[in-house]
């Protein structure tokens, strides 16, 4: 505030008031303004929409932030190495270059059979990109002689392992889409590898995709040592003239008759009869062919990674969105990348006569998290418009200010949301809780402003200038509003100077809300005004004619809002909200043709009556939407929860209201009793928070040890801390370990007994399980490590926002709990149970859609012995950790570890910050690989023997074990024969272990 002359003589200028005047006075400014802020808006909204002929460019939305480490990977492949090797020659000396990079915080390697994965963790301040070139441009400058010949390290994708947001599989399905086989695990990797790996790379935002299970093909040639020596051929020359017959050349280009032809020497291998044609010398002018010393055929490559699904394997990819870019737009390009390719996917006629085609099913898709993310915020706004109508009718009794407020409500949204794109803040769960969470302020500002303009407007003279009215009421709670906003903003700059995975987690929400704040004082003060004045400010309709047509025009709305709702669904109960809605919109048009024939007494109280009964209908429509107490309780039950739960609110408020001068008078007459009551909070409060140990460890033992004391120990443990809140993706990470030795094949029997157990659980959708690593530097595990993704259905059947269906439903018919295709569900005795209510099916045995009717259940209920006899009872799936637990019971195998409990984001999120598999472990650092092991396993059974830790989820990793066959070479011996010890290494090398020669 300054002095000024605005306003008259010793008047003081307000910013607030001469921004709040101009709009006042130029309405159309603010028409236009608002009618731009929300195309921009809506054009900026995170939402999946899909507006024809509107340009989109959405805000980046995901489900959570990415609260990663700053990190960049370098892969190195050195096939057939031992781990040791690997860690020698390779990790290390690229681990001791990479040190020197600018930026790095610290480096993480797993050396793993034949590849290495460095991973360099930058600061949070350094440019992702930037890190990259650096981390190139020091790949590129090692001296000669940092690593084995042949070996070349590479820089991994431009991504983070969160960034896995689409796993698929490919199947066989006929027209119906019905699995149908007949498909060899080589013919879908090569389709996956060839085909539709190179199709998914090419759409928008994808870095990369792997593949995962399957077979590659190969030439393999098995040579007969007997036959080597009757020919008089080594394994050299056979590896040599292999090689050599794999190549084509160019001889630039040859001028005849005035034609270029340009010429070319074809000589790749086409087949196996290539490769056994192929000579290797010749003796006494007789060709020695391959065919005659090895046997040429396609086999399976060496594999470090399978897939699995319900226990059959599968082959499968992962898609991994580009660091920075939209996992929401970058899915839904990988979609319809799918569509197009679809068709053109190889396809076979089976014995049977069935037409096979190869189809991409996914398994993971993370947009259906994101829907339910953002159809949380759209519940939340939906909620608390709804409410802010029913506070503002019953304490404002004004039904155009409360529509004012509402109405206006999702203006501030959109603002938010620009604000969002202006500034680069991705849209996730936590940002946008910053939005719900400031839905309440946002709503303060508007209720301040819009009832001080009533209350000023109804004190005016009748020939008082309505806009100079409404202009003085704005003036005198604007700067308040501003300063309200001001504190609660700048309270927020402690968390925007919050740096790692805690400004990552809490700055978007700070930022949001910010954003909320700003929009709803931009709105209070430059919207409100005007059309307050356009609304309350003018005078009433003075001709009967026109009046007769808006109130008919609402009675109009009424009767086809109720018709409408009739349409929609029958049904007693069917949009019960909907019909009192359009019941209450009739009556309103009904009673102001008749209200020239009433009383005086009911066109007096009628405005007050019309105003509870509006607030009971959107009570209603609350009750319908929130359902506070689950929809199995009905919405008589929850709209009673409802009334009495507002109800209650709305009356301590109003008696708070009337009682607040005695109370005051008290207070202020009493300062000690009454200060002594926020003093007792403080230190319950404190009590709660800290624990009785924490805040009375300073008590001798002795007294600690007490009854009234350890009682009050037990009452009060303190709160739990937690970094991360627990988010249900609708999804489960079962990530058990084999012992090191297993091979392959028994970690695959694991898996697949594993994966054939979890489907059976009911309210599991699939199980699909991954055993080593996929084809990417993101993914190294070993041959021990399962990841099995486990999706399981939702409590009730939703649309793709997460809004629950309802269905008909005959809550006197006792029938078996049957499952959406009405066969029995067992319960845990594996027997189907009796319940109490079925849902109404058609000829075809569906279930038959009904607005009103009662949600379709998809987990089981409790059992009741009454209805059962003879069994016991059992209390059914209630939550998502019971599905958990009987996942751990189906999936105990031994052999196996048991698994922490995670979800696929939350692990993700796990590993990136301390590569671990786990929320909480140890790390142990010493001098060698079996000293770690030793004292890992002491520390495993320590903390076993803590009470408050589950000891069947407390594992050390088996890091020693893996048996090696070792060749030891005679170097005196080797030495008689004049071989060198290179030659006997490459005899191991190829004769064993396999090498590869050549590519084609």
């Amino acid at each position: 505030m300054t002095e000024g002359t605005g306003g008259g003589p010793g008047a003081r200028f307000s910013l607030v008031g001469a921004l709040a005047g101009f709009f006042l006075r130029n309405k159309t400014l603010v028409v236009l303004g608002v009618v731009a802020a929300v195309a921009w808006g809506v054009s900026v909204a995170p939402f999946d929409w899909d507006i024809r002929g509107f340009p989109r460019d959405p805000v980046p939305v995901d489900a959570i932030p990415d609260i990663g480490e700053n990190q960049q990977i370098v892969f190195t492949r050195w096939v057939g190495r031992s781990p040791q090797d690997v860690e020698d020659q390779v990790s290390y000396p690229l681990t001791v270059a990479l040190l020197g990079v600018p930026g790095v915080k610290t480096i993480r390697t797993y050396s793993m059979f034949g590849f290495s994965t460095i991973y360099v963790i930058f600061k949070d301040d350094v440019e992702f990109y930037w890190s990259r070139s650096r981390v190139l441009e020091k790949l590129s400058s090692l001296p000669p002689g940092t690593l084995p010949e042949g070996v070349q390290p590479t820089l991994g994708p431009d991504a983070t392992a969160l960034g896995q947001v689409f796993w698929y599989t490919l199947e066989g399905r006929d027209e119906d889409g019905n699995p149908t086989g007949g498909w060899g695990l080589d013919e879908l990797r090569s389709i996956q590898d060839w085909t539709v790996r190179y199709a998914l790379l090419s759409a928008d935002g994808v870095s990369e995709v792997a593949s995962v299970g399957g077979f590659v093909r190969e030439y393999q040639i098995d040579v007969d040592p007997d036959a080597m020596r009757a020919f008089g051929v080594s394994l050299e020359e056979i590896f040599a003239a292999v090689k050599m017959a794999n190549v084509d050349v160019g001889a630039r280009t040859i001028e005849v008759n005035r034609v270029e032809y340009v010429i070319r020497g074809i000589g790749f291998l086409k087949g196996v009869e290539d490769i056994e044609n192929t000579v290797i010398k010749a003796r006494d002018n007789v060709p020695v062919y391959v065919k005659n010393v090895a046997t040429v055929v396609q086999g399976p490559a060496l594999r470090r990674g399978a897939l699995d699904k319900g226990g059959a394997e599968a082959v499968g990819g992962v898609v991994v969105v580009r660091y920075g870019e939209n996992p929401l737009a970058a899915i839904r390009n990988v979609k319809r990348k799918i569509e197009e390719i679809s068709p053109g996917l190889p396809r076979k006629t089976l014995e049977d006569g069935t037409v096979s085609q190869v189809k991409i099913v996914p398994f993971y898709d993370r947009t259906g998290l994101i829907h339910e993310t953002l159809g949380t915020l759209n519940s939340a706004l939906t909620a608390e418009i709804l409410i802010t109508i029913i506070v503002v009718l019953i304490m404002v009794m004004h039904l155009r200010s409360s529509m004012l407020i509402s109405g206006l409500l999702p203006l501030a949204v959109l603002l938010c949301f620009v604000a969002m794109k202006v500034f680069g803040v991705d849209a996730n769960i936590v940002a946008l809780s910053g939005i719900a969470i400031a839905i309440g302020t946002m709503v303060d500002m508007g209720i301040v402003v819009t009832e001080n303009i009533l209350r000023h407007l109804g004190e005016a003279a009748p020939d008082a200038d309505r806009l100079e009215v409404v202009l003085e009421a704005t003036k005198e709670v604007g700067s308040a509003v501003v300063t309200a906003v001001s504190t609660t903003v700048v309270s927020f700059l402690p968390v925007f100077t919050m740096t790692a995975a805690e400004g990552k987690l809490f700055k978007p929400l700070a930022w949001t809300k910010t954003f909320a704040l700003v929009a709803s004082v931009a709105v209070a003060i430059i919207v409100i005004p005007p059309l307050a004045h356009v609304l309350f400010g003018t005078t009433k309709i003075r001709t009967r004619t026109l009046r007769r047509i808006v109130y008919g025009l609402s009675g109009v709305v009424g009767v086809l809002m109720m018709a409408w709702s009739a349409m929609r669904s029958a049904g007693p109960a069917a949009d019960v909200g909907w019909r009192l809605l359009g019941l209450v919109l009739t009556a309103v048009g009904a009673y102001h043709f008749a209200a020239g024939y009433l009383p005086e007494r009911i066109r007096r109280r009628a405005p007050q009556a019309a105003n509870y009964a509006l607030a009971l209908v959107v009570a209603v429509l609350l009750a319908r939407h929130w359902m506070p107490l689950g929809p199995g309780r009905g919405l008589a039950l929850n709209l009673a929860f409802v009334l009495t739960l507002i109800g209650g609110l709305l009356a301590v408020v109003l008696m708070f209201q009337r009682t607040y001068a005695p109370v005051l008078r008290w207070c202020l007459a009493h300062k000690a009793a009454f200060l002594s009551i926020p003093l007792i909070l403080v230190f319950i409060g404190a009590l709660i928070w800290l624990g009785f140990g924490e805040f009375f460890g300073w008590l001798p033992q002795g007294i600690r040890m007490n009854w009234p004391a350890s009682a009050l120990a037990q009452t009060f443990p303190g709160l739990g801390k937690e970094f991360m809140p627990p988010l249900d993706e609708g999804s489960y990470l079962l990530m058990p370990t084999t012992m090191p030795h297993a091979s392959i094949g028994e970690a695959m029997d694991v898996l697949r007994k594993q994966d054939m157990a979890i489907a059976r659980i009911p309210e599991v959708e699939s199980a699909v399980g991954k055993l080593g690593r996929a084809e990417t530097p993101l993914d190294p595990a070993p041959i021990s490590m399962i990841e099995t993704v486990i999706n399981y259905h939702p409590e009730f059947l939703v649309d793709r926002d997460g809004r629950r269906l309802t269905f008909r439903f005959d809550p006197d018919r006792v029938d078996y709990f049957r499952n959406v295709e009405g066969a029995p569900v067992p319960a845990a005795d594996g027997e189907p149970y009796l319940v109490q209510g079925s849902f109404v099916r058609d000829a075809a045995g569906g279930l038959i859609p009904e607005r009103g009717g009662r949600p379709f259940r998809l987990w089981r209920p409790p059992l009741e012995p009454d209805l059962n006899p003879g069994r016991e009872a059992w209390e059914g799936i209630k939550r998502p950790d019971d599905i958990w637990r009987e996942i751990v019971e189906a999936a105990e195998i031994p052999g196996t570890t048991r698994a922490p409990r995670l979800q696929p984001i939350s692990a993700r999120m796990v590993m990136l910050q301390s590569g671990m598999r786990a929320p909480m472990g140890v790390k142990i650092k010493g001098p060698d690989l079996e000293t770690i092991e030793r004292v890992g396993l002491e520390i495993e059974k320590a903390l076993k023997e803590v009470g408050s830790v589950d000891a069947s989820m407390v594992t050390a990793d088996r890091i020693v074990g893996k048996p090696y066959l070792e060749i030891n070479i005679d170097r005196n011996a080797i030495a008689r024969y004049g071989i060198h010890l290179r030659k006997v290494q490459d005899v191991i090398e190829v004769a064993i272990g396999g090498k590869r020669i050549t590519t084609t």
